[in-house]
């Protein structure tokens, strides 16, 4: 078949096409089908959302970046001078949003929980792989197998928890439980930051629903009307990008 000279969007998915094979045919994880999809989904979804980017870097970029400078700005505005000295990031699937918030807060001990034994080693050999080609940390990121309803994690132990895409993966009473879980275990003065979807054009919410079966619960959930009865101060709500949004909100 003749080449589309697409730029590098196409060179790009031929590349995640490549990886892909190669994933499943090779990979000491090629038995973990589903955890080897979620970096090429998630690079998909970025390009979707920053159709103007000129590179995946640049939606990489564009994407992380205001989520993670809506989580500061909260957090320096509400916390009555706190610092951020640990993290825990409910939900961390593979690990892409652990290391960023471990890059975007470099002194502070990063945790990616999930209930997911399978994402979560994929997730420590991508953090080796990243640290035997040169690019160390000041604090290892530390890795918990566990339900973010129930982490038995210490109360009062973080000053951010966050979710990242979890919730529209959620029934209603889940993200009840993960949000009553999330308050437990911030400090007085922490916050909470809940990233996820918010605009999508009718054509992507159907094709979503085939694999997402909660989608429905989810965009009739009232999330900052449920974080205040559940105890939630400050709780504000902005557009990342224009597709999503991002929910903060203050632990008493």
């Amino acid at each position: 078949m003749a080449s589309t000279g697409g730029g590098w969007r196409t060179k790009f998915w031929r590349q995640m096409f490549m990886w892909r094979r190669s994933c499943l045919r090779t990979s000491p994880w090629c038995i973990l089908i589903a955890a080897s999809e979620v970096a090429p989904a998630t690079l998909s979804m970025m390009l979707r959302t920053t159709p103007t980017a000129k590179s995946a870097a640049e939606a990489t970029q564009v994407l992380r970046s205001a989520w993670l400078q809506a989580i500061s700005s909260h957090h320096q505005m509400y916390s009555g001078g706190q610092g951020v000295s640990s993290v825990l990031d409910i939900g961390c699937s593979i690990g892409d949003s652990t290391r960023e918030l471990a890059d975007w807060f470099p002194d502070a001990h990063v945790t990616g929980l999930d209930l997911s034994p399978y994402f979560l080693a994929v997730a420590q050999y991508m953090e080796k792989q990243r640290i035997s080609s040169g690019l160390g940390r000041r604090r290892p990121i530390s890795w918990v197998h566990a339900n973010g309803e129930c982490t038995g994690l210490p109360s009062s132990s973080f000053d951010v928890v966050s979710l990242a895409f979890v919730i529209h993966e959620c029934p209603q009473h889940a993200i009840r439980g993960l949000l009553k879980e999330a308050l437990r275990l911030l400090k007085p003065g922490g916050t909470v930051s809940l990233t996820d979807n918010s605009n999508l054009p009718p054509a992507i919410f159907t094709l979503m629903k085939s694999t997402e079966p909660w989608m429905d619960e989810y965009f009739t959930f009232d999330l900052e009307g449920e974080m205040e009865k559940i105890g939630f101060m400050n709780v504000n709500s902005i557009m990342t990008n224009p597709r999503h949004r991002t929910v903060t909100g203050t632990a008493p």
